[in-house]
């Protein structure tokens, strides 16, 4: 049975699938190394040489029947995505060479869906993290464990940037600010590497948009900067501080917007306050609209929720929100929170 998480895109009235962990019927990766000798770098060599290098720095993340990828970040220290691991804290970890050793999850935020699991294994190969955002057009590798495929590769280019997936707030904040993809990305790629053709890594794959949905190849994956930045306060921490509103949204529908007797047809709703957040000393109230924030238009709580991701805690960003047929521009000092 496979181990996914379904979400709705209201907007394409179809599903996107964190590639999460594959079930007890997915092909297991091999228990013991298999020897195999590299054929000789040239014309026909393609990204072989790139994969031969990165691909030890990925490894197999078990979670009881299920099975999801994951990166070296440390030498003994393997980064993933929190779907994968779940609630569990002790997990197995099974490397390109066909050794396994026990994992333990150290930390978890649910904010960017990202895990650390410390390994017994120690010396691991730490891939480069790339700091800056590919191009659209750059070719990408995607590494992991579809199906439990051990290291399977595939690749294609960087489809887009700073990609939000409509109607998923409901269900998960995570889905925001990603890399797009059309390198295949499939059940048990979560955690996974996407690399460039230098082999640094530019991501960590995260979800897809699955066929039945009428999509082709359309995958995501974290920016490498979010991901060492977050991985980085885990390992401090336990726990990574994020920007915060105070705010809980909601989707703006034809009938609420009629209901309200709000003048816009998008945005992004107010349905509560914090009271001990930072929107509380503001004019905002609930049935207020947000249609900008930080300068940017906003038509979804996708929107809203990948501009905040771009804000820093105490840096102050104006705020326009609907009101009936009124508009109020306010300022608003970001705070924070744990995820």
């Amino acid at each position: 049975m496979t181990e996914t998480r379904w979400i709705s895109v209201v907007v394409l009235a179809a599903a996107i699938t964190l590639s999460a962990c594959t079930g007890e019927d997915a092909a297991q990766p091999s228990r013991e190394p298999v020897a195999t000798t590299p054929a000789p770098a040239g014309p026909h060599a393609g990204f072989a040489d790139v994969v031969d290098r990165v691909g030890p720095s990925v490894v197999t993340v078990q979670v009881g029947e299920g099975v999801g990828s994951g990166v070296v970040l440390r030498p003994d220290v393997v980064v993933t995505n929190q779907h994968v691991v779940g609630q569990q804290r002790k997990v197995t970890i099974a490397y390109a060479d066909g050794a396994r050793s026990p994992g333990t999850v150290l930390a978890t935020d649910t904010v960017t869906d990202l895990a650390v699991v410390g390994t017994e294994r120690r010396n691991l190969p730490v891939p480069e993290f790339r700091a800056e955002l590919p191009r659209p057009g750059e070719r990408a590798l995607a590494i992991g464990s579809p199906l439990g495929f051990q290291n399977s590769v595939t690749a294609g280019i960087i489809s887009g940037l700073h990609r939000e997936i409509p109607g998923s707030a409901g269900q998960t904040q995570s889905l925001v600010d990603l890399i797009q993809t059309d390198a295949s990305i499939s059940p048990g790629n979560s955690g996974g590497a996407l690399i460039d053709t230098s082999g640094w890594v530019v991501g960590i794959n995260e979800a897809y948009i699955p066929p039945t949905a009428g999509a082709v190849s359309l995958g995501f994956a974290i920016p490498s900067a979010t991901v060492v930045n977050v991985a980085d306060q885990l390992l401090a921490n336990g726990t990574a501080t994020h920007p915060y509103l105070g705010l809980s949204l909601g989707r703006l529908t034809a009938d609420i917007q009629q209901r309200l007797g709000v003048q816009t047809g998008y945005g992004a709703l107010v349905l509560n306050i914090d009271q001990a957040g930072p929107a509380a000393s503001t004019a905002i109230r609930v049935g207020d609209v947000i249609v900008e924030f930080a300068g940017k238009e906003i038509r979804t709580v996708e929107d809203l929720l990948s501009g905040l991701r771009q804000t820093k805690p105490g840096q102050k960003v104006p705020i326009t929100v609907a009101r009936g047929d009124a508009r109020q521009h306010v300022e608003l000092t970001i705070g924070s929170r744990t995820g």
